[in-house]
């Protein structure tokens, strides 16, 4: 044995050194070799199809003509003598993957003896020839390439022919799996899913004679079909969800058969589900089938857990209206069963429904909470578990609802569940239910029992620390210390109080707990203490500080001995980066020691693999990998360990930025260097990989580019520019290429903010190419896609739960839009006219978006891009009159608020900034801007902001064309619509205007005898109030001066300040004193 495995490393590292054409020959003759070991023929075929799959293109063409023709005559051969059936299955695996390759760019098989063969051998007496034909078919069912649809009834009489070979039932399980891997990879042929529909009761039937076999391979590849061609079951629903049904409830099976047969109606609730919708009397029983599982306490492949899985995605996939009534009853049962186990599953039930629920259950959220509560006092501590955990989960699911309703109740049962001593799993699960809670409830509702929550909190941890101690049980400890920092990031400065009280204990923790097991504790306290430094603020934690610092800065020089995967870590640089929004620019100081481990996490690379199907039998999800299906028997892994410390290290890295500004710059360079390939982490050759970590690294790294511009600006323009320019190609890239909507608009969002900071200049020709090319590209998807959705409405399954995803997905769509609209805005407030020529290739498209039959988002944002236009680019802007200025009057009196309020805008901003040619359009325009003022509900809360902008509007057309209004008409009206209290950026033009007015002493304003000024005065108490005016608005000066001038008349004053109330008076004070 010993001599052989040298023998083999030594092969190992002769192989890795032999040319890649000589290594085909070698492998080849090993396969061939009659004499050669079992063993030794299986890994050199491993080797040849490893080989074929990643090296094709480097090393197949530069073989010679023979040679190449010598290859696939001995595959062929190979297949037709070989004897052991496990060698001939790996040659058939190495043949398809040579047929794989041989397809060329049209189609054409370069390898015509392959599709002979599979023809002979399918109709061939001898079984291992059929077995070998199937096999290579259901491993690329590709290989007929362009000449498919010509073999169509061929390839489909084979199929039916094998799946009723009566003999042979290897045939028969082979075949159907053919035949699912024939329909999977035709998924969005339509009429072949239809052509092929008569092939589904066979496979049906495969599946259930397989698995009473042993088998699961069918089974497998059912769950498949449901995932990614769940229409081709439509005409046999009914017969799937049946056979389903009774092999998940058939305990002779494998525990692992049973979640794959309940997996296919749950995959079903997610990708098809209203088709599933029309079948409930079928899902009706496969729920109980569900709660049944979560019975079966076993934890090898724990049923329970898979069942709990279950009900949770089911419920989110056909949505609480169809679940709820039908699982209600079974759960209120359960949970008067005497047997405990009945009542911990139906409360575990109940928290996982929630989610999916969730409108159903609010309805009943009373009913429920009353009736959870009784069992945190059971008599089983398995139940008084899992009621914290409802608690827990419903505090989750329903905030803040739950928190406003049932503070009372739920807080003081918690608390008393909490003193639980003899079952530290209770009391912790009580703990994390507190935290639940604590997290998402309002400050105030929190405030009338911080004294009780406090006084059980402290009496536990003391308890606690005892038990450490003495015993070394930690479990309990390390929730209540959480719950702490909960309380204290909820309660804020009301924390002062209770602070000397904690941090001694805390920073105790921190000091001795240091060994390997108090890692989690010792980390999780580390956040507690920053935790209520945050909240208690500065003053309060300053003497505690630098104490702190130095504990925080002795685990960090010990850092290096941590192990990467230290829970410790990812607390700690969470922990700094609260200590550095404590101590502001103080913190620069500590910035040395703390970049090293930060930079060193969020440059964590992980491990990937491309692996095929028959490598993934090998690796299984738990050892920390996490894979996604390419399709085409391929995979794509990626090692989950490390991410989220990665993810979390990228955010902090943009909290430094934003807090420290130019006390980060010399760290910016290296920090630009990380985080700009971040923009494309993950991607596989365009195959996104989804675990959400990996998308908050790249919105990390999007978010960071802005701050990090800030952060260099103290270097001068020399050195912004270099930076900018590093970053500026890669980010459009990424507009180009992100493929998550979430990510993509923080990506835009970025990119606009970087054009608004670096201004005119900062983009090339090229990069305004590109940039132009991918805005089209965008616009023309946001229209494709308005037109898919307009044809799944008309799909037979469609109904109103599908209605409410298609709304969800036109809202991710608007929010892109905004986006585009974002950065034309940063486009043409960078760049002006210069670059209307560019913006023409959007023009129609732009056009479109305000066409009358367009959804009113497309119109507004439409409108908010000629806005700019005309804002920044005027006069020129002119030109294209012709496209907008009749959607824009018409859209005043639209009846969406939102598209009024852009019109209107854009009639203040033609007055303002457009020039002459835009006067007849101003002067139209009035009539409709005071319709909409004094319309009846105009200042009701969904129209409050367009009327806002019309009476900007008003006042711009006053103040910068007179010409177009009787201004004397008009300004007492206008007068009497002031201050705006929503609208602030508006609110700055009108107290400007009313400023002008003010100060050339207009008669209209102050009126007869200044006795309009009362009216004024209230007008700028309630601006002031509202925070319309800010005091670093060059307006509040001029504010202040008026009412300097009233104060030197006694008798104006009293007679202006005495109609004020308190609020008012203040207000006006406020504004002497600071401006």
């Amino acid at each position: 044995m010993f001599h052989s495995t040298v023998h083999s490393f030594y092969l190992q590292e002769t192989y890795d050194t032999i040319p890649g054409q000589n290594k085909i020959t070698f492998l080849l003759q090993a396969i061939r070799d009659a004499s050669a070991a079992e063993e030794v023929k299986q890994m050199a075929a491993v080797l040849l199809r490893r080989l074929l799959s990643s090296s094709f293109e480097e090393i197949y063409p530069g073989l010679t003509l023979e040679m190449q023709t010598a290859v696939k005559t001995e595959l062929l051969t190979s297949i037709q003598q070989e004897t052991s059936p496990n060698i001939r299955k790996k040659v058939c695996d190495i043949a398809a993957e040579l047929s794989r390759n041989l397809i060329d760019d049209d189609g054409n098989n370069q390898w015509p003896e392959v599709l002979k063969f599979l023809f002979d051998s399918v109709n061939s007496d001898n079984v291992g020839l059929r077995e070998a034909a199937l096999h290579i078919f259901w491993n690329f069912p590709g290989i007929f390439g362009n000449q498919q649809q010509h073999y169509m009834e061929v390839i489909k009489r084979m199929l039916v022919q094998c799946m009723q070979d009566q003999e042979n039932p290897q045939i028969r399980t082979l075949a159907a799996r053919a035949a699912a891997s024939f329909v999977l990879s035709n998924e969005s042929n339509t009429a072949l899913l239809k052509h092929f529909a008569d092939l589904l009761p066979g496979i049906l039937q495969a599946v259930n004679e397989s698995c009473y076999q042993g088998d699961d391979s069918v089974l497998k590849s059912l769950v498949e079909i449901a995932d990614t061609a769940p229409k081709y079951l439509r005409p046999n629903l009914e017969a799937t969800l049946q056979l389903c049904l009774k092999l998940c409830a058939d305990t002779n099976l494998t525990n692992m058969q049973r979640q794959l047969a309940l997996e296919v109606i749950v995959t079903l609730s997610e990708t098809a589900a209203a088709m599933l919708r029309k079948h409930t009397a079928i899902v009706a029983q496969s729920v109980p089938q569900m709660l049944a599982m979560m019975l079966e306490d076993d934890d090898f492949d724990s049923n329970a857990v898979a069942g709990e899985s279950a009900l949770d995605r089911i419920a989110c996939g056909l949505g609480g209206k169809i679940i709820l009534p039908m699982i209600k009853q079974h759960i209120m049962q359960m949970l008067q069963n005497p047997d405990w186990k009945y009542r911990h599953a139906g409360l575990m039930a109940l928290s996982a429904i929630g989610e999916g629920c969730h409108q159903q259950m609010e309805a009943i959220l009373q009913e429920i909470v009353s009736f959870v509560l009784l069992f945190c006092s059971d008599p089983h501590p398995r139940v008084r578990y899992a009621a914290c955990n409802a608690i827990g989960q419903m505090a989750t699911d329903f905030a803040p609802t739950f928190q406003k309703k049932f503070h009372d109740k739920v807080i003081s049962a918690l608390l008393q569940t909490m003193e639980d001593q003899s079952n530290p799993r209770v009391q912790a699960h009580a703990a994390a239910a507190l935290i639940n809670f604590t997290e998402d409830c309002p400050k105030s509702l929190l405030i009338p029992y911080l004294d009780s929550l406090v006084q059980h909190l402290h009496v536990i941890m003391v308890a606690k620390l005892q038990e450490l101690i003495q015993k070394g049980t930690k479990l309990v400890l390390e929730q209540v210390v959480t719950s702490i920092a909960s309380v204290a990031d909820t309660a804020e400065e009301k924390f002062v109080p209770y602070y000397d009280l904690f941090m001694p204990s805390l920073k105790h923790i921190v000091e001795n707990a240091v060994q390997k097991e108090l890692r989690l504790l010792r980390g999780k306290t580390i956040e507690c203490i920053s935790l209520i430094g945050l909240a208690v603020g500065k003053e309060k934690f300053m003497p505690d500080a630098s104490a702190v610092m130095q504990l925080l800065l002795k685990t960090q020089t010990d850092f290096n001995d941590l192990e990467d995967d230290d829970p410790q870590i990812s607390y700690m640089i969470s922990a700094w980066a609260r200590m550095c929004k404590i101590l502001g620019k103080e913190f620069q100081q500590y910035l040395p020691v703390v970049m090293g481990p930060l930079m060193k996490t969020a440059s964590i690379k992980p491990e990937v693999a491309l692996l095929d199907t028959q490598d993934m039998e090998n690796i299984s999800e738990d050892d920390g990998w996490e894979f996604v299906n390419l399709g085409d028997q391929q995979s794509f892994g990626i090692k989950t360990a490390g991410l989220e410390e990665k993810a979390t290290a990228c955010q902090m890295l943009v909290c430094y930025a934003k807090e420290l500004k130019e006390g980060f710059v010399e760290y910016t360079e290296q920090v630009v260097k990380l985080m700009v390939p971040l923009l494309k982490f993950y991607f596989h050759d365009d195959i996104l990989f989804v675990p959400l970590t990996v998308s908050r690294v790249r919105v990390a790294a999007a978010e960071s580019m802005p701050l990090l511009l800030e952060c260099a600006r103290v270097r001068g323009p020399e050195y912004l520019t270099q930076m900018w320019h590093f970053m500026c190609d890669a980010l459009i890239k990424a507009i180009g290429t992100e493929p998550d909507s979430d990510v993509l608009s923080e990506i835009m969002h970025s990119f606009a903010k970087c054009i608004e900071l670096m201004g005119d200049g900062c983009l090339n020709n090229e990069h305004f190419e590109e940039l132009g090319g991918i805005l089209k590209g965008k616009l023309e998807e946001h229209f494709k896609n308005q037109e898919l959705r307009q044809a799944k409405r008309q799909d037979e399954d469609y109904d109103e739960q599908v209605e409410e995803t298609l709304q969800d997905e036109d809202e991710n769509d608007v929010y892109i839009l905004t986006k585009v609209s974002d950065i034309l805005h940063s486009v043409f407030s960078s760049y002006k006219e210069k670059v209307l020529p560019w913006f023409e290739q959007l023009l129609q498209l732009i056009v479109q978006l305000i066409c009358p039959n367009r959804p009113w988002a497309d119109r507004q944002w439409g409108l908010c891009i000629f806005d700019d236009v005309v804002e920044h680019c005027s006069p020129s802007s002119f030109k294209y009159a012709e496209y907008f200025l009749r959607p824009m009057v018409q859209s005043l009196c639209d009846s969406s608020p939102e598209v009024r309020q852009a019109a209107a805008y854009g009639v203040g901003v033609m007055a303002q900034y457009g020039g002459e040619n835009y006067r007849p359009f101003c002067t139209e325009a009035l009539p409709l801007l005071i319709r909409v003022i004094q319309a009846a509900d105009s200042r009701s809360k969904e129209n409050v902001n367009a009327t806002e902008n019309c009476i900007s509007a008003v006042g711009k057309v006053m103040r910068f064309r007179p010409e177009c209004v009787n201004v004397n008409e008009i300004l007492p009206h206008w007068l009497s619509w002031l201050p705006l209290n929503e609208d602030k950026e508006e609110a700055v033009h009108t107290f400007d205007f009313l400023c002008d007015l003010i100060e050339s002493n207009n008669p209209i304003v102050l009126g007869p005898d200044n006795s309009n000024l009362p009216k004024i005065f209230l007008i700028i108490a309630e601006g002031v109030a509202n925070e319309s005016v800010k005091s670093e608005d060059a307006c509040s000066k001029r504010l202040a001066n008026v009412i300097r001038q009233v104060q030197v008349s006694a008798g104006l004053w009293t007679q202006c300040v005495s109609t004020l109330n308190e609020t008012q008076q203040k207000a006006i004070q406020d504004l002497l004193n600071t401006a």
